[in-house]
């Protein structure tokens, strides 16, 4: 695991502001992935249910991008596989059932017809702006800043094909459970790594309370769980007495990690040790 951070005063100076000017024409690690798939995608001989099959087989990173042709958010196509096919993950589940998923994604959202109309359509300047009002970049480059450092790790745990659950509760000593915003394999009494993610550009009560929760999961943790926590935004340099106790949770060994955005290669390492460790990756 990686070391705890050398001083309070030096885990605050790593504080990032989340809610900062977003340029939608500056290529980002995200946007770049995206246009690599869709030129892939483009250069298949024929656009079905079969060679679609087999695109997803092999890029389990093409699944969020068709369901973004057919316009459903991330979060949006998690609870669809989840209904439809049972499981949320599509990495395992376009490396098992690839066909399945192409499948229900055409039936339920005509994804063959979409896909192939859209690769060969002319844009212009409006299609731009209409798009970009919908996607969940704009959405957080309007102020919806609270969920970027939980969505920056679930993405780390989707990169690292690791089975969870987010908000969710866990189970620890004697039956007692917290509450954590990511939980691997799941949460309840499964739950074997719980990570905390909490960013706030302002201040205010929620700050203490994300600091309680931290606690509790330091408090109710087995021996053999993992508990990490990502706590990032400037509104934590207005409560440093709130930070201090996270801080003092770390140095006192009863959590396993603390991370701010500027950490999540420290993150992504620990996280892919501890689920090495479990078995789970």
């Amino acid at each position: 695991m990686s070391p705890a951070p050398a001083s309070l005063e030096a885990y605050v100076e790593s504080l990032s502001q989340l809610d900062r000017p977003f340029d939608p024409t500056v290529p980002t690690a995200e946007s770049e992935a995206i246009r690599a798939i869709a030129d892939q995608l483009a250069a298949l001989p024929t656009i079905d249910q079969a060679t679609l099959a087999e695109f997803v087989a092999n890029h389990s990173d093409a699944v969020p991008i068709l369901a973004l042709a057919v316009g459903l958010s991330r979060e949006r196509l998690k609870n669809v596989l989840r209904h439809h096919l049972g499981s949320s993950g599509w990495v395992t589940l376009s490396r098992e059932r690839a066909g399945d998923v192409v499948a229900m994604l055409d039936q339920e959202y005509d994804l063959v017809r979409l896909v192939g109309e859209q690769l060969h359509r002319s844009y212009d300047f409006g299609d731009v702006l209409v798009a970009r009002a919908g996607t969940r970049r704009t959405a957080a480059a309007a102020g919806v800043t609270g969920r970027r450092v939980e969505d920056e790790v679930e993405a780390v745990a989707d990169l690292l094909g690791l089975p969870h659950q987010t908000r969710t509760r866990f189970q620890g000593r004697g039956g007692a459970t917290a509450p954590c915003d990511l939980a691997s394999p799941s949460g309840g009494s499964d739950a074997k790594i719980v990570v905390a993610a909490k960013g706030f550009d302002s201040t205010g009560s929620k700050l203490t309370d994300a600091v309680r929760e931290i606690e509790d999961m330091a408090n109710v943790r087995l021996p053999t769980q993992f508990v990490m926590a990502a706590v990032d935004g400037i509104g934590w340099k207005s409560r440093a007495a709130d930070l201090r106790r996270i801080y003092d949770l770390r140095h006192g060994d009863r959590i396993d990690g603390l991370y701010t955005l500027n950490t999540l290669g420290e993150f992504r390492a620990d996280l892919e040790e501890a689920a090495r460790r479990l078995g789970l990756v």
